[in-house]
């Protein structure tokens, strides 16, 4: 199946042909077509081992295909040497994990300044843009605060604005309400709904269909292969093809 961004938006990563093999015969990708358009927020969603986390890795740079073209940015992923595509990665791509990876022993500003260190930013406007996150995500008043003395839903935002500090044009979150009680997990993903009406383009992987449901594109994933998006679907009704 072939997807589409969003009529009249320009598309942020475009997956063309996009197979993954692993040693042993493995494939946890087959021939997937992907495109993801400014501003959207989506849900990539499969069960356990349908290929969904492999995809993320893919749109994010974190790995590369054995086969297909990924396009970020404007950028073709498999002409960059290493340098340049961590660069691409750090200016471009944020992450949300289930698990928050914050240092234990530092505030919720060290946190966040410490995922611009890359950025060629200075200390000082690390910390401005860090506190600025902060406070977009709802903890202005916590970012002294290490992560012992939050809780999990404070946490996740902190991880939220650690991703979100350095304007990536694509926030790819990881199950983020994995680790919460249903009241934080509410609270986060109301918080990526204010953030996509904010302008940011999001994609939410996860195996969740209630969650899926209530974004408004869900591409599904199975054995490897996108087998529906509600997106396509719909364009394909309103242009009479379907």
């Amino acid at each position: 199946m072939t997807t589409a961004a969003q009529p009249g938006t320009t598309a942020v990563v475009t997956l063309t042909g996009v197979t993954k093999e692993y040693p042993g015969g493995v494939c946890a990708l087959r021939g997937v077509d992907l495109a993801i358009g400014e501003r959207e927020l989506l849900a990539i969603v499969g069960p356990s081992g349908s290929g969904k986390s492999t995809l993320l890795h893919i749109v994010g740079t974190l790995d590369q295909p054995t086969a297909g073209t990924v396009t970020l940015a404007g950028h073709d992923v498999g002409t960059l040497t290493d340098r340049r595509l961590s660069a691409l990665r750090a200016q471009h791509v944020g992450f949300v994990f289930q698990a928050f990876h914050l240092v234990p022993g530092a505030s919720a500003l060290a946190n966040v300044a410490e995922g611009l260190r890359y950025c060629g930013l200075t200390r000082a406007a690390r910390r401005r843009r860090a506190a600025d996150a902060l406070e977009r995500v709802g903890l202005g008043d916590r970012m002294h605060h290490r992560p012992h003395e939050l809780s999990g839903g404070q946490k996740q935002r902190v991880a939220i604005a650690r991703a979100v500090a350095g304007e990536p044009d694509v926030l790819l979150a990881d199950e983020p309400t994995g680790a919460l009680d249903s009241a934080s997990g509410e609270a986060v993903m109301d918080l990526l709904h204010e953030l996509n009406a904010d302008g940011a383009t999001i994609a939410v992987i996860t195996h969740d269909m209630e969650l899926a449901a209530s974004l408004p594109r869900q591409v599904r994933i199975r054995d490897g292969q996108v087998v529906d998006d509600t997106h396509w679907d719909r364009i394909a009704v309103e242009s009479g093809t379907r």
